[in-house]
């Protein structure tokens, strides 16, 4: 009896290291939200386990919400900040119209140091895939018709994202990520007030390639520097358009003879 109670607890054991290794290769943003788990033979290859081991190690990580299965899908990476992006909190702050600016002040900070980590730690890799997401963005400014806003919103997002991951900081970048819905609200409502204006465009566009320069270029001070300059920039702006808009308005209502 206890050579069989031994041999099912080193069997739980093996099946706890195999759950471990796949939470990192998550946390380390190696699989992503959504992404599909590799086939079962890749992963016993990978992992150096037994399929028994990796199926167990599979439920373990279903029964705490990191991993999706699906019948005839396979495994899917869960949506790990489903609770927060849904919860009430997370509403109020995304029906106020102030919570902008307060996101832009959380996104100078963060920004600003995952910029710093990644100009120190990006590797060849990281600069691979932020190239990719600069070129993304920019190639939407050559295209012959004006291209919506959303789309723009989202690749200037991926840009960004693609700075934080390269900072190798995991609770850095999953702390972006579970704001991530609220975060591409402040890119949107720069894309969809600025974009249009071309001074504040060439702005943007110079202020982008500063951040990504200093990033590839690992000068640390300076991709701080250019990050947080970016994020006070657009809140600048933005401010003056509100202001802008409320003097709008003001003007109107007294030529109205509604005061």
């Amino acid at each position: 009896m206890s050579g069989e109670g031994g041999g099912a607890q080193k069997g739980r054991r093996i099946a706890d290291q195999v759950a471990e290794r796949i939470e990192r290769l998550i946390v380390d943003g190696v699989l992503k939200k959504g992404q599909a788990l590799p086939s079962e033979r890749r992963l016993v290859e990978k992992l150096g386990c037994s399929r028994s081991a990796l199926r167990e190690g599979l439920r373990i990580l279903r029964g705490r919400g990191i991993i999706d299965t699906e019948q005839g899908r396979g495994s899917f990476v869960a949506d790990l900040n489903r609770a927060t992006d849904a919860s009430p909190l997370m509403h109020l702050f995304s029906s106020q119209s102030r919570t902008l600016y307060d996101l832009l002040e959380v996104r100078s900070l963060l920004e600003g140091e995952s910029a710093r980590l990644a100009a120190l730690r990006a590797t060849d890799a990281d600069l691979i895939l932020l190239k990719r997401r600069y070129e993304e963005m920019l190639a939407l400014d050559d295209e012959p018709q004006p291209s919506d806003p959303r789309e723009h919103a989202r690749r200037d997002h991926a840009f960004h994202l693609a700075i934080s991951e390269a900072s190798h900081n995991p609770i850095l970048v999953h702390t972006l990520q579970s704001l991530s819905e609220l975060m591409l609200s402040t890119v949107f409502a720069s894309v969809n007030n600025l974009y249009h204006r071309p001074l504040q465009k060439r702005q943007i566009d110079r202020q982008h390639a500063r951040l990504y320069n200093a990033v590839c270029e690992h000068q640390p001070s300076q991709a701080q520097r250019a990050a947080r300059d970016h994020i006070h920039s657009l809140r600048d702006s933005l401010k003056e358009i509100e202001q802008e808009e409320q003097r709008l308005v003001r003007a109107t209502m007294r030529l109205e003879g509604w005061n």
